[in-house]
């Protein structure tokens, strides 16, 4: 749990070894709970990744939320992840009062992230900071881009999770199919090189994903924005600012599926989206059914 960019998907990623959380560096780009199963010799720990908790604006933001809270029950520990480059905000506290007024009782970890872009001399007035937020058992000081202290964190993690047989198949790296996750990497692409408003109103979906023997597979994907005025933004002059993002989210698909692909990117305006409640259903942000 943590608020939007304090590296949330950044660290699982790190901590499962492979890419299988989009990341950029905008916030909100997690916009669903996500699995990452790490199998270790001893151990499988099954991280959820949520989204940043935040001031919502829009029915999107609400259920991005929603999604987030529920985690918080799910958990057998609780990691709160905060961003050591700066001081507490009020997103982290109010996160702070969510987890400790919580209805399990979970053991919860600090991880106070980013601290390779922080002052040795500051860290521990930070750590102070951070620490008088919410009651924990262990504080932890990590960069999860540099994976400094991330075995540390994890033995803690491994020690106090309940005994048991094995969830998931030892090969299993994630709850999401391929597909979803190449939508959350083209998007996250867009968003790593799109400007104010416009990537916020974006999202992608998979038309075919097809494979092709050595030819690699075949992906044709829909970027959906909110204003005409948006498209023009995303296609660029001359096309060059949709090559860009089929470029940079291409490497990344093949990434993570350790195969060649072809990328084919269109774009198209549903407008108002993200208050749009079938469409939001559409989309796949639509509210747990346990609710």
């Amino acid at each position: 749990m943590g608020k939007p960019n304090v590296g949330k998907s950044t660290l699982m990623n790190a901590l499962i070894g492979q890419p299988v959380a989009a990341v950029s560096a905008k916030p909100q780009t997690t916009r669903r709970n996500q699995l990452g199963i790490l199998n270790e010799q001893n151990a499988q720990i099954i991280f959820i990744d949520t989204p940043g908790l935040h001031q919502e604006h829009n029915k999107l933001g609400t259920l991005m939320n929603e999604h987030a809270l529920f985690a918080l029950d799910d958990g057998d520990v609780v990691l709160f992840l905060v961003d050591g480059s700066q001081a507490p905000t009020e997103e982290d506290r109010v996160l702070a009062g969510k987890i400790a007024g919580r209805h399990s009782r979970s053991p919860v970890l600090l991880a106070i992230n980013k601290v390779d872009l922080v002052d040795a001399a500051e860290i521990n007035g930070r750590r102070t900071e951070y620490e008088a937020l919410v009651p924990t058992e262990r504080a932890f000081e990590i960069s999860a881009l540099r994976g400094t202290g991330l075995a540390e964190l994890l033995g803690a993690i491994i020690e106090r999770v309940p005994k048991g047989e094995p969830f998931y198949p030892s090969d299993q790296v994630t709850d999401l199919f391929e597909r979803q996750i190449a939508a959350d990497l083209i998007r996250a692409a867009a968003m790593g090189r799109l400007r104010d408003e416009v990537p916020f109103g974006i999202d992608v979906r998979i038309d075919q994903y097809t494979e092709r023997g050595d030819q690699g597979a075949l992906i044709e994907a829909t970027l959906f924005v909110e204003r005409e005025s948006h498209k023009g933004i995303v296609i660029g002059e001359g096309g060059q600012m949709i090559k860009e993002i089929g470029k940079s989210a291409r490497k990344e698909i093949e990434a993570m599926s350790q195969r060649k692909v072809f990328l084919d990117l269109r774009v198209k305006v549903k407008a108002n989206w993200r208050d749009d409640e079938t469409a939001l259903e559409q989309f796949g942000y639509g509210r747990r059914k346990d609710k």
